[in-house]
């Protein structure tokens, strides 16, 4: 394998040349700790759940009778998990689901709630089993904010009022007293709240200037109050249509306050063959990589555009829909996405998490999609079994840069080229926690050479560095459900303190973070 020398990772990390070693490449790093920068938001970390294959249905809910251990209807082992990564938002019901969903199938005595199909993920039966009540409970046993889609592309404001006052007033209104009798007496707050969902596709097939319009109509009968301050978000550009984001900006920025940006890793970049989730070949693990790389790309351009109308960066830049997306295992539906969730997958949530908090200016929210066993999963879910996948102990290894201050750190990353694609060995940021110590999170997207990292940390005394490793001996390596896994967090004994420096001796295809004290 060809290795060159060093390039920028990112746009915060400094050219610079780069030793090689057999099988080692060597980097070189600062840490300005003296230089604090922005919160990064702990809502980076949110899930989305869509009404889609067995991502709500088996996945979340198996209904108050099942055998499965529940609350309620709600799965509790799945609960228990998502409590431990410290899930802060989850955005439901859709999707492409969501500007087909109307609320009020989803409300009132189950055994009466009308079945529907779901046009949009393979015609599946949609029993709306789970609904307005049974979403807002499972939020609230996981402890997530909620995040609803609401229906503009097939729906009307008038509808959109009443769903918002069935939840959240207080008073004795006829919508108020029918969300009592039907079993919940103390409001909900709706802290955030989506206008239609990639309203340019599936969600309408509508030109930024329609929409924009839409979205002023629709925002003007939505009613916000002290009490509920809800963050009023656009449905916003697929991939680099930066144009969308122009439009939407400058005929509808004063009525919202965020954005959303969709982007989806496929390691072909070919809708119609997107490439194997196992038994891939190390050119397709870097075609990955240098595809999910874009999202720095993407985000530098769609904040550029938003910094023409809100230079204050008032308005936020949601990327609530991220993730990758293979070919469906074989022997599935094909409408239910579901994808097994390797190594690979890990690696590759790292390498978006550091790209997230290099720009926590403008990104103060992010969905992965989906939560539980579609796309790139928390969860995978088989009867009364689970497997955590190798993407959720990426967000648990994580679960210290929530609400962090973020620290420059420039890092002088080597580069490797597999076929056609050169792209860095590893990219990283880094954070004060709220406790106080300080966290360095790294991605090694090499498959085959471990780096040699030094980091100058300036200013601060550290006195003590620890750290946890997720990696594996295979590239494709995943955890199989109802069985011990084989891709989790382990102790890091590869980083020294001395001199005022970090030396970090990072593994191929591996997730590291270290904390320093």
């Amino acid at each position: 394998m060809l290795k060159t020398l060093a390039v920028a990772a990112s746009a915060l990390l400094l050219a610079a040349t780069a030793s090689v070693n057999a099988g080692t490449l060597t980097a070189q790093g600062a840490l300005k700790a003296d230089q604090p920068g922005p919160q990064i938001s702990r809502y980076i970390y949110g899930q989305f759940s869509e009404h889609l294959g067995r991502g709500i249905y088996d996945g979340v809910w198996v209904g108050p009778d099942s055998k499965i251990p529940n609350v309620r209807g709600i799965r509790t082992d799945v609960v228990n998990a998502l409590k431990d990564i410290h899930v802060p938002v989850i955005r439901w019901p859709g999707g492409c689901f969501a500007d087909e969903y109307h609320w009020r199938d989803g409300i009132g005595p189950r055994d009466q709630r009308p079945q529907r199909k779901n046009n949009w993920w393979a015609g599946s039966p949609e029993t709306n089993a789970f609904g307005t009540h049974e979403f807002m409970d499972f939020a609230e046993q996981v402890g997530a904010d909620p995040y609803l889609s609401i229906n503009v592309g097939s729906s009307n404001p008038t509808e959109m009022r009443e769903w918002i006052e069935y939840m959240t007033s207080g008073d004795q209104d006829t919508l108020a007293n029918e969300r009592r009798k039907n079993g919940r007496d103390k409001p909900w707050k709706t802290p955030f709240i989506g206008f239609g969902n990639e309203a340019w596709g599936c969600g309408g097939n509508m030109t930024p200037e329609f929409y924009s319009n839409e979205l002023r109509r629709y925002t003007g009968f939505y009613h916000r109050s002290a009490e509920n301050p809800t963050v009023r978000i656009a449905s916003g550009a697929n991939a680099g249509d930066t144009n969308w984001t122009d439009v939407v900006m400058k005929n509808a920025s004063h009525n919202i306050d965020a954005l959303s940006l969709h982007y989806y890793t496929l390691p072909t970049g070919n809708w119609d063959k997107k490439g194997a989730a196992t038994g891939f070949t190390a050119q397709a693990w870097t075609d990955t990589f240098a595809n999910t790389l874009k999202m720095e790309d993407l985000i530098t351009k769609h904040s550029a555009v938003m910094d023409q109308y809100d230079p204050k960066k008032r308005v936020g830049l949601f990327v609530d829909e991220w993730g990758t997306w293979y070919d469906v295992e074989p022997g599935t539906i094909p409408g239910h996405l579901y994808q097994n969730n390797t190594l690979r997958d890990g690696v590759l949530a790292a390498v978006n998490f550091n790209i997230f908090h290099h720009h926590a200016d403008r990104v103060r929210l992010t969905a992965v999609a989906q939560t539980i066993n579609v796309l790139q999963a928390m969860i995978l879910t088989k009867d009364d079994k689970i497997a955590l996948t190798p993407t959720y102990y990426a967000f648990k290894m994580y679960v210290p840069f929530q609400d962090a201050t973020y620290l420059p750190l420039d890092i002088t990353a080597p580069t490797f080229t597999m076929g056609d694609k050169t792209i860095p060995a590893f990219n990283a940021s880094a954070a004060k926690g709220k406790d106080g110590k300080i966290y360095i999170g790294l991605a090694n997207m090499d498959p085959n050479d471990d780096v040699a990292l030094s980091v100058d940390l300036g200013t601060l005394k550290a006195r003590s560095v620890s750290g946890q490793i997720l990696t594996a001996d295979k590239m494709d390596a995943y955890n199989d459900i109802g069985k011990a896994p084989v891709v989790a967090p382990a102790a890091f004994k590869g980083a020294k303190l001395a001199g005022g420096k970090l030396s970090i001796t990072l593994p191929a295809k591996s997730v590291v973070v270290v904390t320093l004290d």
